[in-house]
């Protein structure tokens, strides 16, 4: 039976975008509007349709139907599929990471991301990192502009898929920003986290990460980091 619950982040720790994904938005938002984006918003941690609302908010524009935002934040990330695959890469690690953590036969494993669900599909099978997966469970942006708001979302879709309520102490969330560490809190998760992005390892710590990484880079130390979180009723094979 799955009784943990392994939830990813994906930008910054397990995939780097080549900064990419800085020119998603703004774009998205001048299609959208018909006007140039002026001022520039902090993306890092942050859901989609959060940044997009803030963009709309700090350009005095009226937001625009979610629908018509999802739709073309999707296509902008298709208009650079190519782009991707040449700028962007799998952080050290993330793949052995995954495999391994996947081999753990109590342990279920998703995403928890700001992306929109296509978008993150898109990322991850771009990367081939789809197949590690539960991608049904997870949680994303398109679920809530808030990040804390994903973590119980996913944990009620694993919930039903496994047949197992995934409490606080079962959950661990697996990101590289403040906000990730902010959410885990919030939402209901432990959290470990990996300064592989742009955040230092002790500015992880100073946001109240359960446990800071380097990188994935050591296998055995991250499948170490999750059980420690969670002795009881662990165990491998």
């Amino acid at each position: 039976m799955k009784r943990h619950l392994v939830l990813w982040d994906i930008d910054g720790t397990l995939i780097d975008d080549g900064g990419l994904c800085q020119v998603i938005y703004p774009r998205a938002f001048e299609r959208l509007t018909g006007r140039p984006a002026r001022h520039p918003v902090a993306i890092a941690g942050r859901t989609e349709l959060d940044i997009m609302a803030e963009l709309f908010a700090r350009h005095g524009v009226s937001p625009v139907a979610q629908s018509l935002v999802t739709a073309e934040l999707n296509a902008q990330l298709r208009r650079l599929d190519d782009e991707f695959r040449t700028a962007g890469r799998v952080l050290p690690g993330a793949v052995e990471a995954l495999r391994a953590m996947g081999e753990q036969r109590e342990v279920a494993q998703s995403v928890l991301t700001g992306n929109l669900r296509a978008n993150a599909l898109l990322k991850l099978l771009l990367f081939g990192l789809a197949e590690f997966m539960d991608l049904g469970v997870g949680g994303y942006g398109d679920d809530g502009h808030e990040r804390a708001a994903l973590v119980p979302v996913a944990r009620r879709r694993a919930a039903a898929a496994y047949g197992h309520d995934f409490d606080a102490d079962s959950t661990v969330l697996i990101g590289d920003t403040p906000r990730d560490v902010r959410a885990a809190r919030i939402g209901g998760a432990r959290v470990i986290a990996v300064a592989s992005g742009a955040s230092s390892a002790a500015m992880l710590t100073d946001a109240g990460a359960d446990a800071v990484l380097a990188d994935l880079r050591d296998t055995a130390a991250v499948l170490r980091t999750v059980q420690a979180l969670r002795p009881a009723a662990w165990s491998t094979g």
